[in-house]
């Protein structure tokens, strides 16, 4: 029972280390006050956004790997397909590592790409106008992936004791809804 407690506690902790769109978005509305700035500033926030990839990754195989483990040890690896709130986990978790690799592999490699042909102080405006529409892609897919980690948060807690489904839909509209306002604006008093 200890080792199933000690596993819990790592599933859950990796789950609140998957914060990365939710701190993604925090920098790239960050980067956004600046308005033109020196090209140095870009390549830094590209910097941070371009490292959390490995770290999601990590977090991603760590929850996958500790919630099978929980799993099997709660009960039968079948339940992963027959119990509803566990695939739709499943299910999120995948969807978030198919999201990750998107910008890991296609968008995230083009801006760098496009980065490093500027030259001088500032980024050129041709070269930004090329970067923009893949920096406000990969801002929109931080935004689904913050709410598809809110709603496997708030599966996670009904595995064993499911809320009532008109409050499940209300966490769940309160999810959208928060991933929405860390999409417009940069939330500095978080909550508020």
């Amino acid at each position: 029972m200890e080792l199933y407690k000690v596993i819990n506690f790592l599933h859950v902790l990796t789950v609140v280390f998957m914060s990365a769109p939710l701190y993604n978005l925090i920098v790239v509305n960050e980067r956004a006050r600046f308005g033109k700035a020196h090209i140095q500033v870009d390549r830094y926030f590209e910097s941070l956004i371009r490292g959390n990839a490995t770290r999601c990754y990590v977090f991603q195989i760590t929850a996958l790997v500790t919630g099978v483990l929980l799993v099997g040890l709660g009960g039968s690896l079948v339940s992963l397909v027959t119990n509803w709130v566990l695939l739709a986990k499943l299910i999120l978790l995948l969807v978030l590592t198919g999201l990750l690799s998107v910008v890991t592999f296609s968008l995230q490699p083009r801006i760098d790409g496009l980065l490093a042909q500027a030259q001088g102080e500032a980024i050129p405006q041709e070269i930004g106008a090329q970067i923009a529409p893949l920096r406000l892609k990969r801002k929109r897919l931080a935004t689904l992936c913050l709410f598809l980690v809110i709603t496997a948060v708030l599966l996670g807690l009904q595995v064993f004791s499911p809320f009532a489904l008109p409050l499940t839909g209300l966490l769940i509209l309160l999810a959208a809804l928060f991933a929405w306002r860390v999409y417009r604006t940069p939330i500095p008093y978080g909550w508020v």
